[in-house]
């Protein structure tokens, strides 16, 4: 690659580099250099040397990737982390979760949430996420202020909710949103019916109508449970897959959350409409919601992405363990130690996640002219030792206390393992003073 014509603002050298795209490729002694956010050089260290930069990193040890991408979650359900534990699903949220979120959620839990979910996911590696949560407008205030990346789905149910008296309303502000942020670098809005059975038919279309006019993603849970599926079948005769696409739903910009349910006609119409499917493996455990069959579905050509679920539900927003314990389950659940490997896994939580939540054209790879949103492992702890293949280590050896660094569009957001923009300290004081609140200490 010739040397920049421009001096770079940073010039990474780490031992290893892991472009994600081509996939399985791993550089060792590769320079990536950095100019207005973007990457604008990947070459040998020897030619990295001849670039003119105005900072140099060496990162020895260190493994860069491309930065992590949570492609759904519940931010400021880091409010309810370990609230109502080791429940079923339907009791966890009618019995549980639902009261909780009408007693306490609103503009200031959803802003305290929101960045206590920021700062643990930069520690995390994560520099991008999807958010779909109450008060939308709050949550994106506060991406904007963090520095992160994200999609904010605006959350659309037939009741009222925090923040929404009725859908209509929702769906309002998800539109005056969406017009607002439209030209962000860093946002973008999409929109968010709750799943199938919380929300009807007429609302579905008006979601559709609109997400098309604005070319907008639908983010939603569907086929959760089987529960779920077989409610749908018994009441009405139709899968919930089968009625979003009589709806005129699904298309390539449609998110599928969950998937723990499908059959040959499900996977079908996935693929036939070029649905993204965002699996939240350790959320599905814990709640015994079922096994998402990753490798079957990426065998026949499913976008599929990884997401961490909220805290309430997880109970954390590791995008890494999540990743290592979707490369395991897979292998389970296809009867085949090949399913799902390494780099394939590394791949589901960066490029997979950017083109669910149509970013990849922006992020997801290192690749010349995307945005430098980037993350360095250290791989040179004792646990970490020896090294035959770094990739395999970061997803079946290494957690994310091995988070180093991590740059979005080339702004570090985390300098040795500290947060450069948001305080540690203050965030937990303020998340400890809501569990008071909540938990009732404080009456």
């Amino acid at each position: 690659m010739p040397k920049p014509a421009v001096a770079l603002d940073l010039l990474l050298l780490p031992t290893w580099l892991v472009p994600v795209e081509p996939a399985g490729v791993v550089l060792k002694d590769h320079g990536l250099g950095i100019r207005d956010g973007c990457i604008v050089f990947i070459g040998p260290r020897a030619e990295a040397m001849k670039c003119d930069a105005t900072e140099v990193r060496e990162l020895p040890g260190m493994l860069l990737s491309p930065g992590l991408v949570n492609a759904h979650g519940h931010a400021a359900m880091t409010l309810f982390r370990g609230l109502a534990d080791d429940l079923p699903l339907m009791t966890w949220l009618e019995q549980h979760i639902w009261p909780a979120e009408g007693k306490w959620v609103d503009e200031d839990f959803v802003r305290d949430g929101t960045d206590l979910a920021i700062a643990e996911q930069i520690q995390g590696g994560i520099t991008c996420f999807s958010d779909m949560y109450f008060y939308p407008k709050v949550a994106s205030d506060r991406v904007h202020n963090s520095g992160i990346r994200a999609q904010i789905a605006i959350p659309i149910l037939d009741f009222p909710i925090p923040g929404a008296a009725s859908a209509d309303e929702a769906i309002r502000q998800g539109i005056e949103l969406f017009g607002d942020l439209k030209h962000h670098p860093r946002i973008k809005v999409a929109f968010g019916p709750h799943a199938p059975y919380t929300v009807g038919d007429e609302n579905l279309e008006k979601i559709r109508v609109i997400a098309e006019e604005l070319d907008a993603a639908i983010h939603m849970h569907v086929h959760e449970t089987a529960f779920e599926v077989q409610q749908a079948v018994d009441n009405t005769g139709e899968r919930p897959m089968a009625r979003l696409a009589r709806l005129g739903l699904l298309g390539p910009r449609f998110q599928a959350v969950h998937m723990t349910q499908v059959s040959d006609e499900d996977q079908a119409l996935l693929v036939e409409h070029n649905c993204s499917v965002i699996h939240c493996p350790e959320s599905n455990l814990k709640l015994a919601s079922g096994f998402c069959p990753v490798e079957r579905l990426w065998q026949a050509g499913v976008n599929v992405a990884v997401g961490t679920d909220g805290a309430a539900s997880n109970n954390d927003l590791d995008l890494l363990g999540e990743t290592r314990t979707a490369a395991l389950l897979a292998k389970a659940v296809a009867g085949s130690a090949t399913a799902l490997d390494a780099h394939r896994a590394l791949r589901m939580a960066t490029l997979n996640g950017a083109r669910a939540l149509g970013i990849e054209a922006t992020v997801g790879s290192l690749e010349v002219g995307k945005a430098a949103d980037l993350v360095a492992f250290d791989l040179s702890g004792l646990a970490q030792q020896p090294i035959y293949d770094p990739v395999s280590q970061l997803i079946y050896a290494t957690g994310r206390h091995c988070v180093k660094h991590l740059w979005v569009g080339g702004k570090p957001l985390l300098e040795d393992g500290r947060l450069t923009r948001m305080d540690e300290s203050q965030l937990t004081a303020t998340a400890q003073a809501w569990g008071r609140r909540v938990s009732g200490q404080d009456e």
